[in-house]
This record gives C-alpha cells, structure tokens and sequence, in this order.
C-alpha cells in the first residue's frame, strides 16, 4: 500500500497503521520476545509489609526484623524495604532451627 504523506492518520486502516509501524521498524515484528529486565524480586515494605507476609502482629514483626530478618532488610531511616524471597528463606531456616 502507497500512503501519501498528505494522508492524515485518521484516514488509515489499522493494518495500514501496523505496516507504515513495521516499515518504520517501530513495531516488533511477530514472534520476536520482548526484553525482560532481570529484577523481577518483590518486595515488601515496612513493619506492615512483614505482618502481611508472616501473619503476625505488629511486636512480632519488629522483634523479626531485628534479628533473623535483618539481612533481608534495607532501611534508611523510617523507610523499611525486605526482599519478601530472602525473608521467606531465612524464615524457614530460623523456624527449622527452633524446632
């Protein structure tokens, strides 16, 4: 298809779109993967977020984060952030060597 560069975009048909973004070299062709970024950990954040994660009460999950929980923990001033995948981790460690 020959679209004229006088031809308003409102005027085109979406497979007239997709080929003037293909042509472009704007639009990922079919069957090419997007690219993922390698951060995919989650997270949690403050004492809430370690009550939410435990299930546990508000003097629980400071007394957590103040010990076993600490290497999962970033803290800069008020603000907590714990790596929910190394807390669960070292939750299970500490929960095995107490039994």
């Amino acid at each position: 298809m020959i679209i004229e560069n006088t031809t308003p975009i409102a005027a085109l048909t979406v497979g007239d779109l997709k080929e003037l973004l293909m042509e472009l070299g704007m639009q990922p062709k079919a069957g090419a993967e997007k690219p993922t970024s390698g951060n995919n950990r989650r997270y949690v954040y403050g004492l809430k977020g370690i009550q939410s994660l435990f299930n546990c009460s508000h003097l629980t999950a400071q007394r957590y984060k103040d010990t076993f929980l600490a290497p999962a923990c970033m803290q800069q001033g008020r603000k907590i952030v714990i790596d929910v995948e190394m807390a669960v981790e070292l939750f299970k460690t500490h929960k095995d060597g107490n039994n």
